[in-house]
């Protein structure tokens, strides 16, 4: 029998791939290596996930099946991910190209959540093997562009972030914004547009894939503490939140809220509105706190909660993704019905 992923998407089963951190350890009554719905609960269940690779660095994992140069300012990971899910990280590095001369600041800086998402990548990257699910991360510095915020945005080369002046991005010329834009924003959003073009014509469907973004934030900000664990965070199309939310209780004892710390306000949806809003995707925002994702286990332990909880969600959104199917559909014919009248009154 189908389960409700597979029928919902008319897209290749969702693949659930890796092994748990302890080696010994399996799901209760699942045999380890396969993926499937649960006879007890009904629900899609995820294989564990296997150790993150380390480079020299503790915390830091290396490169797993990627295309593109080191130095290239995007990188997609899994690239022949088969799920109805395409992954984004946009701050996953704190990479500063070599022209830049750092930003003038310095190690501590560079190393704070100041230059990137600390353990995000990491996350989201188990999060892609649990999934099968291609993942678009961006390889440089938030600082040099940030990828979620438009170039035009002040934000997306800031010259002071918190409490930290990043004398590199003072004064910049309206050349260096542009050439900062084409070197680094424009990259990324080519390959995720990419990305998401290649899951929609696999999955065939309208509102398939759903884009996910990946995000971390630090538990004191201005010297105010932050109460809330994760965030789950939305702009117009709230489907695929609301889905997660609803089903919170489920997956995870964490303080959960929504669109927080930020909100559409603080102009933290731009990735979302700018790839899934225009096409009807699913989409959701995902920010982790960044103390519960400092060690490997930690990030493992999270992406594989998350994956279970994302499937649940994804397959709540059906009955939503149909009746949007509907009124795009019926907004379509009146629109070509408007045309042909345009038309034939010309």
């Amino acid at each position: 029998m189908k389960n409700s992923f597979q029928e919902r998407f008319a897209c290749e089963r969702i693949r659930i791939s890796g092994r748990r951190m302890q080696a010994d350890a399996e799901l209760p009554g699942e045999g380890r290596g396969e993926a499937g719905k649960s006879a007890a609960t009904g629900r899609w269940l995820a294989r564990p996930l296997r150790p993150p690779e380390r480079s020299g660095k503790r915390g830091m994992m290396m490169p797993s099946r990627q295309t593109a140069s080191e130095d290239a300012p995007a990188r997609l990971v899994r690239a022949g991910g088969h799920a109805p899910v395409v992954l984004s990280c946009e701050h996953a590095a704190n990479r500063i190209p070599e022209r830049h001369a750092g930003l003038g600041i310095g190690d501590a800086v560079r190393q704070s959540h100041v230059a990137w998402d600390p353990g995000a990548a990491a996350v989201a990257r188990h999060l892609a093997e649990a999934l099968d699910a291609p993942l678009v991360e961006s390889t440089v510095s938030r600082l040099v562009h940030d990828c979620n915020r438009p170039a035009a945005s002040a934000e997306a080369m800031p010259e002071k972030s918190e409490i930290h002046e990043i004398p590199g991005n003072r004064n910049l010329s309206e050349a260096e914004r542009a050439r900062r834009a084409r070197e680094v924003y424009q990259p990324f959003h080519a390959l995720l547009a990419e990305t998401i073009a290649a899951a929609r014509q696999r999955c065939r469907r309208a509102n398939a894939p759903a884009l996910v973004t990946i995000h971390s934030f630090t538990p004191i900000y201005d010297a105010r503490p932050r109460s809330v664990e994760i965030g789950i965070l939305h702009d117009a199309d709230s489907r695929l939140a609301d889905a997660m939310l609803t089903t919170t209780s489920a997956h995870t004892p964490l303080k959960v809220a929504r669109n927080a710390p930020y909100g559409p306000e603080d102009g933290v949806t731009h990735t979302l509105k700018r790839h899934a809003l225009p096409l009807g995707l699913p989409n959701v925002m995902i920010e982790i706190r960044n103390d519960l994702i400092a060690t490997p286990r930690q990030q493992a332990d999270i992406a594989r909660m998350l994956a279970t909880w994302l499937s649940e969600a994804l397959t709540r959104t059906d009955g939503a993704e149909k009746d949007i199917g509907k009124d795009d559909r019926a907004r379509e014919g009146a629109a070509a019905g408007t045309l042909r009248r345009g038309a034939e009154a010309g």
